[in-house]
This record gives C-alpha cells, structure tokens and sequence, in this order.
C-alpha cells in the first residue's frame, strides 16, 4: 500500500501466515469482536434502551460523564450534524488504528502516515458519507420493527458493506500515492472485509436499527468502530 519497506517487514508474519484471508487469524479475530462488544456495551450503559418506535428511545440515565457528553454532542448533532458526526469518526478510526498499532500488531516504530490515513478517511469519507446513508435508509424504511430492522441490515450488509469497502482501499490508494494498485487491492480483499463486516456489523446494527435514534447512528457506530477499525487498519495496510 506504499506505506513502505519498514511497515511491510512488521506485518509480514500476518500476511505470511494468510495472505488473502486475515480473518481466519482466530486470534485477531477474537481481539476485534470483543473489543467492539466491550466498547458497544459501555456505550449502551448512558441510554435507557427502549425501542426506537415508542418515540423514547435511547434516553440519557442520570447525569455523569456519559449524561453530561451525550446531552452535550445533541446539542452539537442538532446544531452542525455533518461537522459533529464527521469529528466522531474521525476520533473512531484514530483509535482503531491506536489500538491495531499498539496493542494488536505491537509495532516496534508507530506508523504516522497509516494513523493519519485512518484518521482522514474517518473525517472526510466515513463520516460524511455515513450521515448521508442512514438519513436516506430511515427515510426509506422509517420504523424499528423486526421487519423494518431486518430490512436495513440487509441493505447495509449486501448494498453498503461493499461500496464502503471499495470506498477505504480506493482512499487508501491515492491517499499513498499509488492509484495504480487501488484495483488489486479491491480485488484481494473486498471480500475478506465484507466477511468481517458481517461478523460485527449484522448483531451490531440489528440493535442500531432497533433502539438507537437516527441522529445518534454514527455515534453508536463508532463506539462499535473502534474495535472493528482494528481489523480495518490492519487489512487495510496488508499490501495487495
């Protein structure tokens, strides 16, 4: 991915022991799923999780710093959605990275191009795009029924995953100076990353849909995302 010899030679074990597949590496695997759980479950510990239909969902307990940021980040989602909800991305894929650099891969020298990589694509793409995408889809299927949540995790797992997927290695790609191997990259391992998108993303966003309120989505998202930018920081830096 042009991020050059030094972090190709510190990722060589992951790529030699599967090159095509990092999620049969059980152990990242493993580190990558309970990783989001734990970050999703203390999210969930600030929100009264009644359904999203009844018109009360995901109220703030108390007070705390949990009540007092999430009353703080609705007067901020209410006032400039787009900008708020780009920064919390921003800060979801700079730790993710953190994490994969650190705690999972252990690297002897910290990456700053791949962390400002991550960092950037979660400020400028995923965020942005995210508000989009899920205005449009509760637009579309308004409702936090078993049909209506099931519908959405469909379009977002078989529609969105992919075109998400394609959308990182392509930003990979040029944000490394190296268009010319952007479609190799989509080739070798949209599939893998669409398979890890389904592991974490199918549970995670059957709750999304059905308590979660739509301004607070990426939100919920990206709590979710720091575990899982794990593994995205990770197959994103595997060379094609």
């Amino acid at each position: 991915c042009g991020s050059g010899s030094g972090v190709r030679s510190r990722t060589a074990a992951i790529e030699h022991a599967d090159p095509t597949e990092p999620l049969r590496d059980a152990k990242m695997m493993i580190k990558t799923v309970l990783a989001a759980a734990l970050v999703a479950g203390a999210s969930a510990r600030g929100f009264d999780t009644r359904r999203a239909d009844t018109g009360a969902a995901l109220k703030v307990r108390g007070g705390g710093p949990v009540g007092d940021f999430l009353s703080t980040y609705d007067g901020w989602v209410t006032s400039k959605p787009l900008l708020t909800k780009a920064c919390t991305s921003m800060v979801g894929f700079a730790a993710g990275d953190l994490l994969a650099q650190l705690a999972i891969e252990k690297v002897d020298k910290f990456d700053v191009k791949r962390f400002m990589r991550m960092t950037t694509f979660g400020f400028l793409l995923h965020g942005t795009t995210g508000h989009y995408f899920y205005n449009f889809l509760d637009g579309k299927i308004p409702g936090a029924a078993p049909l209506e949540v099931a519908s959405k995790v469909a379009i977002d797992q078989t529609i969105w995953a992919p075109i998400f997927m394609c959308m990182f290695f392509t930003y990979g790609g040029l944000f490394d100076g190296n268009p010319g191997g952007i479609l190799d990259k989509i080739k070798a391992d949209t599939f893998t990353a669409v398979k890890g998108s389904w592991v974490t993303w199918i549970p995670a966003h059957t709750i999304n849909f059905a308590f979660v309120p739509s301004d607070k989505r990426l939100l919920y998202i990206n709590a979710v995302q720091i575990g899982f930018n794990c593994f995205m920081s990770i197959i994103g830096n595997k060379k094609a």
